[in-house]
């Protein structure tokens, strides 16, 4: 059964005419299932009761039920829920100083195969539609309600490749900014591509005001292709022409997501080659501490030799951020708690 989050504001409405309702009752529904946040057709008290029994035939509205948990001591909370078909999906809460920010997973696995990221210990089973990436939100949304808390910024950067499943992201995306939605800002959200290039110059095309991430992770095309085979389609001279022509068409600065990891990527030579690459671009570039894979071999790096890459790039005129380690006492790398979760489930 579908899922009522999956309809944007546009959608409903559709909907509704085709039910023969009146296309107002859009902003009602939102209403209920973004302000009110109810969990049943039921409490929409000012809907038709013989629509909400169409309703109710056609559309769930309980979006994920949670399969375990993990508490990090820096407050990191991780969750494993399950989808109406028995697949499970992972998320993972943060706590800033500038507030709550939610990592969502965009597909029910992974096939991208990047050789240091848990994600793809277990290849993509299918896309994850809209509503059911508003369903994590929603999730999580409803749990901090009752500590008069909300989810403030939005990455999709959990397991899975964004851009591999660009419509339904894009709709997902439309519907949590909504001013009838969960009105999350636009600056507010980010979305992660590991360098799929035509999607990213569709996405240019858009205009969007969302935020946009690149998981480069290497400043050559020969390492590249070893750690990401993304590479190989899209070289990394393709993917920056299109990052160039990106920025400048649509006036928004990117990051560029950058994993260390020790003795693969870490050295002085591949710090400013990486400087050299990026020089120019309205960009920074987030080194980002390794949550260790068991399964894949690559270890992170000290602090010492993280502020180290740091400050090469910083003289050598590229801005950069060392992003704070957060849940590296529970399984914060994306696809490792569901990994384990879906080994244990194949053992017992």
């Amino acid at each position: 059964m579908q899922t009522i989050y999956d309809l944007t504001l546009k959608q409903m409405q559709e909907m509704l005419e085709a039910h023969g309702q009146k296309a107002y009752r859009a902003k009602q529904i939102f209403s209920w299932l973004y302000r009110k946040r109810v969990s049943s057709f039921d409490e929409m008290s000012d809907l038709p009761k013989s629509f909400i029994e169409q309703l109710k035939q056609e559309y769930s509205i309980e979006p994920l039920k949670e399969i375990q948990r993990q508490v990090s001591h820096d407050g990191t909370i991780k969750f494993l829920a399950e989808l109406q078909d028995g697949s499970s999906v992972e998320l993972v809460l943060m706590h800033f100083q500038y507030g709550d920010s939610l990592c969502v997973t965009s597909q029910v696995g992974c096939n991208m195969g990047c050789s240091f990221c848990a994600s793809g210990l277990l290849k993509k089973q299918r896309d994850l539609t809209a509503g059911e990436i508003v369903g994590e939100v929603m999730f999580v949304q409803k749990q901090l309600d009752k500590e008069g808390r909300r989810v403030d910024n939005i990455v999709v950067m959990g397991t899975g490749e964004p851009f591999d499943n660009y419509t339904n992201v894009m709709n997902f995306c439309s519907i949590v900014n909504s001013d009838l939605g969960l009105a999350i800002g636009s600056r507010h959200i980010t979305i992660s591509t590991c360098g799929i290039v035509p999607k990213i110059r569709e996405f240019a095309q858009g205009h969007y005001q969302y935020n946009l991430a690149i998981s480069l992770h290497a400043p050559t095309n020969e390492l590249r292709r070893k750690l990401m085979p993304i590479a190989k389609p899209y070289p990394l001279d393709e993917l920056m022409q299109a990052l160039r022509e990106y920025s400048e068409d649509n006036h928004r600065r990117l990051t560029f997501e950058y994993i260390l990891l020790h003795g693969v990527n870490d050295s002085d030579e591949m710090a400013i080659t990486l400087a050299n690459l990026v020089r120019g671009m309205n960009a920074y570039i987030n080194l980002i501490p390794y949550n260790q894979v068991d399964e894949n071999g690559y270890i992170g790096v000290d602090d010492k030799k993280a502020l180290h890459f740091y400050d090469i790039l910083m003289k050598h005129g590229v801005k950069a951020t060392l992003r704070q380690k957060h849940g590296d006492d529970i399984d914060a790398a994306c696809g490792q708690l569901r990994a384990k979760h879906e080994r244990n489930k194949q053992s017992s």
